[in-house]
C-alpha cells in the first residue's frame, strides 16, 4: 500500500511540473507576442503637433489623421466644441524664476492647472513641485531627459518615463498619469507604449511662440494670440519659463473669464 502511494506521489509531482512548465511556456510565448506587437507592426513614423487656427474663436484644425491616431491610443488635445471649457497647462523644463509667481496668480484666480516637468526640474526645483500638488494642481510627466521619444527604442522610453514617475512618487507620495511628448514629437508606436504604461498623452489645441527666452518682451502680442484664439475645449499650452506669460496670465484669466469660459482640470476633461 505504501509502494502505490508513492507512485501517486511521484506521478503528482510529475504532473504538477509538466503543468507549471506548460503554463511558463505560454505566459514566454504571450509575452514575445506584446513584444512583437508593440514594437515589429507599428509605425514609429514621426508626427509633429501642429494647429492650423480658425478665427471667430472656432475650434482649430489638429490634422484629422493626428486626432484619430491620438483617439486610438486615448489622447487628449482638444474638449468637446459644446462645453465653454478651457484646460490650463504649463511645460517645465527648467526654472527660469516665474513659476512662483504663476503659481500665485493661479491662486488668486482661483484656477487648478497642469505642470508637465522634466527629470531636471523635480531635481532642482523640488519645492515648487511639492507646492504644485500641495495647491491641487497636477504634476505631469514631461520625461526625464526631454528627448523626442521616436528616436528612442521601447526600453529607453520607458525608462525616460518611468525613472520621473518613480522620483515623484518617492519624493512626494503622487502618481502622476498625464504625459506631454517632449517637442509634440510622437508615433503610433509611442503612443501605444505610453498607454500601455499607464499614461494618456496630452497634447494642446492653443500655443504661441513663448518658449524662445529671446523672444520676450512682447506682452500685447503674446496676450492676443491667447486671447484672440482661445475656444470651446482648448487645452492651452504656455512655457513657463516665458516673463511675458508670468505678466499677461493674471489679466488672461480674468478676460477668459469675462468672456463666459470655465477653467476646468484635466480630470475634468471633456471629450
Amino acid at each position: 500500500m505504501k509502494k502505490y502511494k508513492l507512485i501517486y506521489v511521484v506521478l503528482g509531482v510529475i504532473v504538477c511540473v509538466f503543468t507549471f512548465s506548460i503554463m511558463s511556456m505560454n505566459k514566454s510565448s504571450n509575452r514575445q507576442i506584446t513584444i512583437t506587437t508593440s514594437t515589429g507592426t507599428l509605425s514609429n513614423k514621426k508626427i509633429g503637433w501642429g494647429i492650423k487656427r480658425n478665427e471667430n474663436h472656432e475650434q482649430p484644425d489638429l490634422g484629422n489623421n493626428n486626432i484619430r491616431l491620438l483617439d486610438n491610443y486615448d489622447g487628449i488635445a482638444m474638449g468637446n466644441s459644446e462645453d465653454k471649457f478651457v484646460y490650463l497647462t504649463f511645460d517645465e523644463g527648467y526654472e527660469a524664476g516665474y513659476t512662483s509667481r504663476l503659481l500665485d496668480i493661479l491662486k488668486e484666480n482661483n484656477v487648478k492647472a497642469a505642470f508637465f516637468i522634466t527629470g531636471h526640474y523635480l531635481n532642482t526645483q523640488a519645492e515648487l513641485v511639492e507646492r504644485m500638488i500641495q495647491e491641487g494642481h497636477i504634476v505631469g510627466n514631461h520625461t526625464v531627459n526631454h528627448k523626442s521619444m521616436p528616436d528612442l527604442d521601447d526600453e529607453k522610453i520607458k525608462e525616460e518615463i518611468m525613472n520621473l514617475h518613480i522620483g515623484v512618487y518617492e519624493k512626494f507620495g503622487y502618481e502622476m498619469k498625464y504625459i506631454r511628448p517632449p517637442m509634440g514629437e510622437f508615433s503610433e508606436r509611442t503612443l501605444n507604449l505610453i498607454k500601455n504604461l499607464g499614461y494618456k498623452t496630452t497634447m494642446w489645441s492653443l500655443a504661441y511662440d513663448d518658449w524662445d527666452e529671446n523672444k520676450q518682451g512682447r506682452e500685447t502680442y503674446g496676450k492676443d494670440k491667447v486671447i484672440s484664439n482661445i475656444h470651446n475645449g482648448s487645452i492651452i499650452l504656455l512655457h513657463a519659463n516665458s516673463v511675458d506669460n508670468s505678466n499677461i496670465l493674471d489679466s488672461c484669466i480674468k478676460e477668459i473669464k469675462e468672456m463666459g469660459y470655465e477653467f476646468k482640470t484635466l480630470d475634468e476633461f471633456r471629450r
